[in-house]
């Protein structure tokens, strides 16, 4: 039985690799198609999160070595929502899932202003209790994060 909007899948499951084709940030890693393979996690800790219609798409990373850009704790690399639960909901899920993993850890993800349709990006995170906290080194996207309670 499900407990929850998510289920556990792994880094290539072609399924998230659709959704994950339809969002925003996969242009940057167009070549990773033209390798033929369905990875579209980059290196380090997993967790990919699909739900059961497979309409939404959650993935988070947990880096071993330190970042460029100096942030520390657990990334959400890409989330998308394609059906008509609450993406608020599903990202507080997603946090509990990663918690239950990675206990204590921060969580924070970048997302790129203009590239969302919202005047109000990362709104859905917002509702789901994260905070803006900076920007990039060049201004384009809006970094948040959540702090363990």
């Amino acid at each position: 039985m499900i407990d929850g909007y998510w289920l556990a899948t792994h880094r290539a499951d072609p399924r998230a690799f659709a959704l994950y084709r339809r969002h925003y940030s996969a242009r940057k890693n167009a070549g990773v198609w033209r390798a033929r393979t369905c990875n579209f996690m980059g290196p380090g800790e997993p967790m990919v999160l699909l739900t059961a219609a497979c309409d939404a798409l959650f993935a988070w990373a947990k880096n071993r070595m330190p970042r460029f850009d100096g942030q520390v704790g657990v990334c959400c690399t890409v989330f998308r929502n394609e059906g008509s639960v609450l993406s608020s909901e599903l990202i507080r899920e997603a946090d509990e899932l990663a918690w239950s993993r990675w206990p204590g850890e921060r969580h924070f993800t970048y997302v790129e202003d203009a590239q969302v349709r919202s005047a109000n990006p990362g709104y859905c995170f917002l509702m789901a209790g994260w905070r803006r906290c900076g920007r990039n080194a060049d201004g384009r996207l809006t970094l948040l994060e959540l702090l363990p309670r």
